[in-house]
């Protein structure tokens, strides 16, 4: 699975989008880079019933923003993802 599509499946199951998590991340005061992961994902199961690899997605996105890794772009494996970028606000919003 790709790091888009473990964010398109949590705003399907929370209906949230990975930028609406950033927000709710910093009211929690979860922005300050020194957080440890541990801490937000156990934040994430306990508000959002979400297992660990797709809470560590999303540690990943409120700790680092929309970048990722270009090792992981184009490889045509099942991690693949098509850019360095991830969109944060929506599928609905996201041009084809």
């Amino acid at each position: 699975m790709s790091f888009q599509a473990y964010l398109d499946n949590i705003e399907d199951k929370t209906g949230l989008t990975p930028r609406e998590f950033i927000a709710l991340a910093e009211k929690q005061g979860f922005s300050d880079p020194s957080t440890k992961a541990g801490v937000i994902v156990d934040w994430l199961k306990a508000d959002f019933d979400l297992g660990r690899g797709h809470a560590m997605a999303l540690v990943h996105v409120i700790q680092n923003g929309e970048k990722i890794d270009a090792r992981h772009v184009g490889t045509g494996t099942a991690h693949s993802d098509a850019s360095d970028t991830l969109w944060l606000d929506g599928k609905q919003n996201r041009s084809a």
